[in-house]
């Protein structure tokens, strides 16, 4: 009942995942990232730990791939997750179990991943690929909302969506952007309005904050 995506920008070394889903707060479990690290989508029947340590994986320096494995060979109920992972290098890997509701599948290319399961049919996903592969002279954050906005034109989820989520990090810890719409009758239309106003409100601001380079680590860490 949700479909994601998973991306890291070739230009800019941003790493991101969104997701849309018919269900409330999307975001909450389902998208997870580490600033230099990747970015994890976990749907179906969400295992939050697939994401959490797939990402602790990440951070040692494994690939995409070599995550995937490790963490789902940790859960019995496999068959029943999807999961979409990105690394710091653009690699990409994703799992579609047996068991989810379908229509259920993933594409993936160099530096994108897309997943969904009870969606419409596989146009959801090739146009969610298509509108990311023809996006790549904007920013991240923005070619997210449009992916996930051209996969809901799609048919996106049967059952329509009800949240949706845009997580971006660039070179420091805190997210570049991070918009949420937990619940709503319209939500990419609500997406869109909030990326509007987050783009010439909040994205001056986060990027005047302090950078890592200028504020040292207090001693021991």
């Amino acid at each position: 009942m949700t479909f994601s995506i998973v991306a890291r920008c070739r230009r800019t070394q941003q790493i991101g995942v969104a997701a849309a889903t018919g269900t409330q707060s999307v975001g909450k479990l389902s998208c997870h990232a580490i600033a230099n690290v990747g970015a994890i989508a976990s749907q179906a029947m969400t295992n939050p730990y697939l994401a959490y340590d797939g990402l602790r994986l990440l951070e040692r320096g494994a690939t995409a791939e070599d995550a995937l494995q490790r963490v789902l060979q940790t859960d019995a109920a496999m068959q029943n997750r999807q999961v979409g992972i990105v690394d710091r290098f653009g690699g990409t890997a994703a799992w579609t179990g047996l068991e989810t509701i379908l229509w259920a599948g993933h594409l993936n290319a160099p530096n994108i991943s897309v997943q969904g399961n009870r969606l419409a049919g596989p146009e959801v996903l090739e146009r969610t690929m298509q509108a990311m592969q023809e996006t790549e002279h904007l920013d991240l954050a923005e070619r997210l909302m449009l992916g996930l906005q051209a996969g809901t034109e799609a048919g996106g989820d049967r059952q329509a969506e009800r949240s949706a989520n845009v997580l971006v990090f660039g070179l420091e810890e805190y997210p570049l952007c991070d918009l949420r719409i937990d619940d709503h009758d319209s939500p990419m239309e609500e997406l869109r309005r909030l990326f509007r106003l987050y783009e010439e409100e909040i994205l001056p601001v986060v990027l005047a904050l302090p950078k890592r380079s200028e504020i040292p680590r207090p001693d021991g860490m």
